[in-house]
Formats: structure tokens, C-alpha cells, sequence
């Protein structure tokens, strides 16, 4: 994909799922990867991968609860590549639901602040670096819950939170040459969803069979939108939230 080889990019939840993925496209592509994750076994592990293919990548141990560590995650960029040119900014958590009136706050709170405020505190740390070097792009994950009435109500809350995060940035900093988007995966078959089928093996299927594609997502499908919308190819795609999601939407 034009204008990817050579740049530096960052990308947090790295150590595992569309994470990785989306860590392992990038360097395919020829980019520098910083790996972020609070799992450190995992985050390691991904960098080895790359390392291993020919790729060039670091691992930086990084929750995106803590702005300390959000800044550390980019100054290791800085530090190691020289400069930021592309950010994913995926980390995130998922949890049962209850009516929105039951939750309690604390749960509410933990919700919001890593899928949500996680978000914010990276943009907040990577947009000046952007600026500096004359632009950027950037793709934070969403969810199909960020456009829809699906999934749990603080999980849909925070999820909805990142579109109009990546609305709003988009009109702030356009000038500034970076772009943002945010894609909206559907049901995809990552470790986060292998979990929760292995607690509720009948909602999972039920909720596949639903999907008219017939199956779940693969974690690479949201990967190659990712990559795709940091390239030169996707220059005019400016704060758009992109549903991938096998058609789950559509009934």
C-alpha cells in the first residue's frame, strides 16, 4: 500500500487479535512498529513475530489507563524510530452487561476509561508528534455497538464515545495534514470472543448464525482496513466510522 513503507507506526492491545494483526500488517507493509499492550507475554511476543519475519519492531509495556505510560508508548517511537506517522489505537475491553440503570458505578467507570479515555489519552499523545512531522493518520477501533443499539450499555456508550471522538478530530486537525477514522468491527473470532463463546457456547452460535456471511470475522480482515486506511490510497477517507461486520448490520 503506497506511502506505508518506511513510517513509523504505533498500535495498542498489540499482543493479540486484531492488535497483532493489524502489528503484523504494518510491518508486512515495511513499517517500524512500536507494540503496545498491557500484556506483556503477548506484546513480546508479537514483536518477535516481526522481528523473526524481517520487520522491525519494539515492544513498549503500555496501559492506556495511565497517561504516563501513553506517553512513554509514543516517546519510545520517538526514541527508537525517529518520529509517528500512523497510529492504531485498538486496546479495549468487553464485559457482561445489565440494564443501564443496575451497573455499578465502578464497572461503568473501568468501562469508560479504557475503551473510551484509553482513546482520548492516546490522541492526546500522538496528535502533537503528527503535527510536528507535517501529518498523519490515524484509525481508532470501534465497534458495530459504536453504531447500533448492540452489546452491553456502557460497552456501546464508550464504543460510540470513539466515533465522535474520531468525528471531532478529524474537523480539529484536518489542517494539521492527519486524518482519522475508526473501524467497527462486528463479531471476529479474537481471544476476547473465543472466551465468551467457551461461557455461553450457545449465544455464540446463535449470534453466527445471524451473521449472513456465515461466520465470524477473521482478525486479519479488520487488519487489512486498518493498514489500508493509513495508506495514500485511502487520503480522501476522513473521519469515517467503516463497518466490518459480515453484513450483521444489514437485517
Amino acid at each position: 500500500m503506497k506511502g506505508i513503507q518506511d513510517g513509523v507506526a504505533v498500535v495498542t492491545g498489540g499482543g493479540s487479535g486484531i492488535g497483532r494483526q493489524s502489528s503484523l500488517r504494518f510491518a508486512d507493509e515495511g513499517a517500524k512498529v512500536v507494540v503496545a499492550d498491557v500484556d506483556a507475554d503477548g506484546g513480546h511476543e508479537t514483536a518477535e513475530i516481526i522481528e523473526s519475519d524481517g520487520g522491525d519492531a519494539t515492544f513498549v509495556e503500555t496501559d492506556v489507563t495511565d497517561s504516563d505510560d501513553v506517553a512513554a508508548m509514543v516517546q519510545t517511537a520517538l526514541d527508537e524510530y525517529g518520529g509517528l506517522d500512523f497510529a492504531h489505537n485498538n486496546a479495549g475491553i468487553a464485559r457482561e452487561g445489565s440494564r443501564l440503570a443496575d451497573y455499578d458505578e465502578d464497572e461503568w467507570d473501568q468501562m469508560i476509561d479504557v475503551n473510551l479515555k484509553g482513546v482520548w489519552r492516546c490522541l492526546k499523545a500522538e496528535i502533537p508528534e503528527m503535527t510536528e512531522r507535517g501529518g498523519g493518520a490515524i484509525v481508532n477501533t470501534s465497534s458495530v455497538a459504536g453504531v447500533s443499539a448492540n452489546g452491553s450499555a456502557h460497552y456501546a456508550a464508550s464504543k460510540h464515545g470513539v466515533i465522535g471522538l474520531t468525528r471531532r478530530a478529524t474537523v480539529d486537525y484536518a489542517d494539521d495534514g492527519i486524518r482519522f477514522n475508526a473501524v467497527c468491527p462486528g463479531v471476529i473470532d479474537t481471544p476476547m470472543v473465543q472466551q465468551a463463546g467457551e461461557d455461553n457456547t450457545e449465544e455464540l452460535e446463535r449470534i453466527t448464525a445471524g451473521i449472513p456471511a456465515g461466520r465470524l470475522g477473521d482478525p486479519q480482515e479488520i487488519a487489512d482496513t486498518v493498514v489500508w486506511l493509513c495508506s495514500e490510497e485511502a487520503s480522501y477517507v476522513m473521519g469515517q466510522p467503516i463497518v466490518i461486520d459480515g453484513g450483521l448490520l444489514v437485517q
